[in-house]
C-alpha cells in the first residue's frame, strides 16, 4: 500500500481535554513516527484512553498485534488493505497468518479490509474482492469485528456483506458514504465511524451523514497519520487529536459532549468486544 500521503510539519498542539474518555477506533501508529508509549501518553491526556491499531499487510498486522501485546489501553485489527490485495499480495500464506493473528487475544478486528476503486485499477478488482471475501470469513471465523475500507466502492462493498453475510460486528472505518448510504448501514446494524475529514470544507455529505448516524452506532477515529481535521489539515494526525474530530460530530448531532463521548465510549467496547 502506498503511503506517500505522508504529513508533514509542525505536529498540532493537544487540544483541550475530553472530560469524558472516548477511543480513538481506527489509527496507525507506526506511521505517526514517534514512540508508541509517548502517543498513548499523549493521547490519554487528553481523554483518548483506548486505542486500536490497524495493520495493512503481513508485517504491519504482526507489529500491531506485538505492541498492542505490549501496552494497556491498545488493541489490534489484522488485515491485508484492500489495495495490497488488488496488488496480488493476499496470498494464500499471507490469508493464514492473519487468522492466525486474529485469534490472539490483543487482536480485536480484522481489517482493514474491503474495496478500493480510487487508487486499484479494474485489472486488480478481482483479487481485491476475493480477499475482502476471505476476511470475512476470518473474522466469522475468530468471531471479531470487522474493519471495512471503503474507497468509491460502496455498492459494491454493500453487495460482497450481503453475499457472504456479514459478521456480527461491522465497522466502516473513515466512513465516506452520503446520508443516504448512513441511512442503509444504520438499518443493518453497522458502525460508522467518523475522521477528521468531516470537518473538511468540501464535505457536505460527509456531515449530513455524521448527522444522522444513530448515536448507539457512532464511532471517532484519526486514521493517524492522514486525515488530520481542520484547521491542521495536512500536518501530521496523532490520536491526541480525536477530541477535535469529537467536538465537531457533538456539534453536527446538537449533542451534549460529555454525553456523546459516553456514548461513542460504549459503542466502541461494544463494537470491539473489549475487556
Amino acid at each position: 500500500m502506498s503511503r506517500d500521503a505522508a504529513r508533514e510539519g509542525e505536529a498540532p498542539p493537544a487540544p483541550p481535554p475530553l472530560a469524558v474518555p472516548v477511543l480513538d477506533s481506527h489509527c496507525h501508529l507506526d506511521l505517526v513516527g514517534t514512540d508508541v508509549g509517548e502517543q498513548l501518553a499523549a493521547a490519554r491526556a487528553v481523554g483518548v484512553s483506548v486505542v486500536v491499531q490497524v495493520g495493512i499487510d503481513v508485517a504491519t498486522s504482526q507489529l500491531s498485534a506485538q505492541v498492542a501485546a505490549e501496552h494497556d489501553g491498545l488493541w489490534a485489527a489484522v488485515a491485508m488493505h484492500p489495495n495490497e490485495a488488488g496488488a496480488g499480495a493476499s496470498t494464500p500464506d499471507a490469508l493464514v497468518e492473519i487468522e492466525r493473528l486474529a485469534g490472539l487475544p490483543q487482536v480485536v478486528a480484522v481489517g482493514e479490509t474491503g474495496l478500493d476503486h480510487f487508487r486499484t485499477p479494474p485489472e486488480g478488482r478481482g483479487q481485491q474482492e476475493d480477499s475482502f471475501r476471505a476476511h470475512i470469513d476470518i473474522a466469522k471465523r475468530t468471531g471479531t469485528a470487522l474493519v471495512i475500507h471503503d474507497r468509491d466502492a460502496h455498492d459494491d462493498v454493500l453487495r460482497v456483506l450481503h453475499e457472504e453475510g456479514a459478521p456480527e460486528r461491522v465497522i466502516f472505518h473513515c466512513f465516506s458514504g452520503d446520508e443516504a448510504m448512513a441511512r442503509l448501514c444504520a438499518e443493518r446494524g453497522y458502525f460508522l465511524s467518523f475522521a477528521g475529514n468531516v470537518t473538511f470544507k468540501n464535505a457536505d455529505d460527509l456531515r449530513a451523514a455524521a448527522r444522522v448516524t444513530p448515536r448507539d452506532l457512532l464511532l471517532v477515529e484519526t486514521d493517524a497519520p492522514f486525515l488530520t481535521p481542520m484547521p491542521w489539515r495536512g500536518r501530521p494526525n496523532a490520536s491526541y487529536l480525536i477530541p477535535v474530530t469529537m467536538r465537531a460530530l457533538a456539534a453536527l448531532q446538537g449533542a451534549d459532549e460529555d454525553e456523546l463521548c459516553g456514548a461513542v465510549m460504549a459503542n466502541g467496547t461494544r463494537a470491539f468486544a473489549l475487556t
